[in-house]
């Protein structure tokens, strides 16, 4: 059986307007359900808790941005969940909630006990749904983003595959706003491509290329496939699996 991390972003679940696109979250929701059906094991990391709060509030004082992030993370977080709960409960599966922070993954007993709760949650075929704790991780003791997040627990479960939903279709080797440029469809990561990476970030998001390439070659280096992919696409992680031949993406071979 195979473990696969499915990180979406933020740019992925939620609309120009910023607010959550529940239609890309079902398709994707669908898709997992899928992807368990062919005998793998799936642990979700999702982004969205932000962009929920936002929609769900309007805050009439005056609020500095961490108080701000604080908010609206702590009100969106509970709703993001529950389109999570209602989505898999249409196919009577179920979800379980993993808030995290770094500091987590830096002390062995905390790490321990964060890896044996999802374990636990995948033996009893329980779904995890992993986010940062944005509540309590301010500055230092954030994640870059939850590309960074994705691939430690992509390592400390020993998955086989670590795919980042982005909106847009991968690595390209110039600007992806240029139409002579071409998605990058497989990387060895003893080949520095840093040069053809942008340095902008989505609006919507705390991470960029910048962040998914450097954690593609760290976690590719450990052993696990990396890929990354367009989750604005229909049936993007079905044809990752179906029709790798006839779909974009970039993917990073394991060492």
């Amino acid at each position: 059986m195979n473990r696969i991390i499915v990180k979406i972003g933020s740019n992925v679940l939620t609309t120009p307007t910023g607010k959550i696109d529940v239609t890309r979250m079902s398709a994707l929701v669908d898709q997992i359900v899928w992807l368990r059906q062919q005998g793998n094991e799936v642990i979700l990391v999702s982004s969205g808790a932000g962009a929920c709060g936002r929609t769900e509030l309007k805050v009439g004082k005056e609020l500095d941005s961490v108080g701000q992030r604080q908010l609206f993370c702590a009100v969106g977080q509970v709703k993001l969940i529950n389109y999570y709960y209602t989505l898999f409960r249409e196919y009577h599966l179920h979800i379980g909630q993993v808030l995290t922070m770094k500091e987590n993954f830096e002390h062995e007993d905390q790490y321990e006990n964060l890896k044996r709760c999802m374990e636990v949650m995948l033996d009893n075929d329980i779904i995890p749904i992993v986010n940062e704790n944005d509540t309590v991780c301010l500055t230092e003791l954030m994640f870059t983003d939850n590309d960074e997040l994705s691939g430690l627990v992509a390592k400390m479960l020993n998955a086989q595959s670590l795919i980042l939903l982005s909106n847009i279709d991968g690595l390209y080797n110039g600007n992806p706003a240029d139409p002579n440029s071409k998605v990058i469809r497989q990387v060895d990561i003893d080949n520095d491509l840093s040069r053809y990476i942008q340095s902008t970030k989505s609006s919507a998001g705390r991470g960029g290329m910048q962040s998914k390439y450097h954690t593609a070659t760290a976690i590719a280096q450990s052993g696990i496939r990396v890929i990354i992919a367009n989750g604005k696409k229909d049936n993007i992680l079905c044809d990752i699996f179906q029709h790798p031949q006839d779909s974009v993406f970039t993917e990073f071979l394991p060492r």
